[in-house]
């Protein structure tokens, strides 16, 4: 039997890190596959504090980005989608914990995310990579 794959993004302004751990031990079958930490360039979040605790290919985040924002939900900014319940994702790549280890990386992918809605991966990637 195939199991769906969700990797839900709740937002914390503390304690993000506590609070995946607690989802994680109630949810059969989950894990933490990685955490992002603010590098203190980011407009908001304390310089350590994690994050981000995310889809494999831009194929995946097309998919749940329609789905997410169909039936009345609200496309946002840099990643982030509105459910038609209100509830808010943001959808962003598995790669963003491998981006989050290099700070002027992560910085010029930060600037290059504050222009999207979707995140566009393979513009991510060149904005990280500083092309």
């Amino acid at each position: 039997m195939y199991m769906q794959k969700i990797t839900p993004f709740l937002w914390f302004d503390s304690q993000a890190e506590e609070a995946a751990s607690f989802y994680v031990s109630v949810f059969k079958n989950s894990k933490v596959k990685g955490m992002t930490h603010y590098t203190g360039e980011e407009p908001s979040g304390q310089k350590g504090s994690v994050m981000t605790v995310n889809c494999e290919t831009q194929e995946e985040i097309d998919y749940y980005w329609e789905k997410l924002s169909s039936g009345g939900g609200e496309e946002v900014q840099c990643g982030w989608v509105t459910d038609k319940y209100g509830l808010s994702w943001q959808v962003v790549p598995n790669k963003w914990a491998e981006w989050g280890k290099d700070a002027a990386g992560m910085q010029r992918l930060m600037h290059a995310l504050m222009q999207m809605k979707k995140i566009d991966v393979a513009a991510l990637e060149r904005a990280y990579a500083g092309s």
